[in-house]
């Protein structure tokens, strides 16, 4: 990279918070409409212990939906891209389990188990195993159908090619699907805790809302900005270090 493209996102995030900062005080916006980043983040510092907490509890219940996401999305994709008849049994399935918004489910979820982390954890779950899933499937996919009947002209079985070439070459997707899916999975907690926690930024935020404790809302906003760039950093990280060969020329 470039010095100009290391330094860009750094710009970008303060060129933003300034602009923000700055259009608050020309335009006079009060501040339980829209107050100033600064007011948020010193909000933020006063209330660190209380904001560290309920982050934690946002993060605990977001991994945890999001490790399940990943065995879960493997498996499906990994059937998917296997057996032809699984895709088309399973695949319009999958697509129409996606398209009902997970926030709808969540009062489901509370009749079943009650506030608490259970509704987030299968929040965070379920809206970030598609990804995961159909990106193995397509990985998978990719494997030229030249390369498979050599393979297999070669005495390799269906399921030699398939572990042996299949799963590798479907590497790259499934890291690039984890950067979205760990994302998502916050989005999901956050979802859950809004209306089904008594604990999490969502919890936070709502109860901040409820007393127009508006910079603790935006706190909160920030602090979930936060995490979901640290995580997405980290799984950007993790594709680079065992995809890179996907990318050399």
């Amino acid at each position: 990279m470039t010095r100009a493209e290391r330094i860009a996102p750094y710009a970008m995030v303060i060129g933003f918070f300034v602009f923000w900062e700055l259009g608050v005080r020309i335009f006079n916006v009060q501040e339980f409409i829209l107050p100033t980043p600064s007011a948020a983040f010193a909000k933020l510092y006063e209330l660190r212990a209380p904001i560290a907490m309920n982050a934690w509890q946002t993060v605990w219940t977001s991994m945890v939906g999001f490790s399940i996401s990943v065995v879960v999305g493997v498996f499906l994709g990994a059937l998917i891209g296997y057996s032809k008849l699984a895709y088309a049994a399973l695949y319009p399935f999958l697509v129409g389990f996606n398209s009902v918004p997970k926030a709808a489910l969540v009062p489901i979820f509370v009749i079943w188990f009650g506030i608490g982390s259970p509704p987030a954890i299968l929040t965070a779950f379920l809206i970030s195993f598609f990804p995961i899933a159909v990106n193995v499937a397509t990985g998978l996919a990719t494997v030229e159908p030249e390369l498979q009947d050599v393979l297999r002209a070669l005495g390799a079985s269906k399921a030699e090619v398939f572990f042996k070439v299949g799963l590798p070459r479907s590497a790259p997707y499934f890291f690039a699907s984890l950067k979205v899916a760990v994302t998502l999975a916050f989005v999901g907690a956050v979802i859950s805790e809004i209306s089904a926690s008594n604990a999490g930024i969502g919890y936070l935020m709502i109860s901040a809302s409820s007393s127009l404790q508006v910079p603790l809302v935006y706190a909160g906003l920030i602090t979930i900005a936060a995490i979901g760039i640290f995580f997405y950093a980290i799984f950007a990280l993790l594709e680079t270090r065992f995809t890179s060969w996907a990318y050399r020329k």
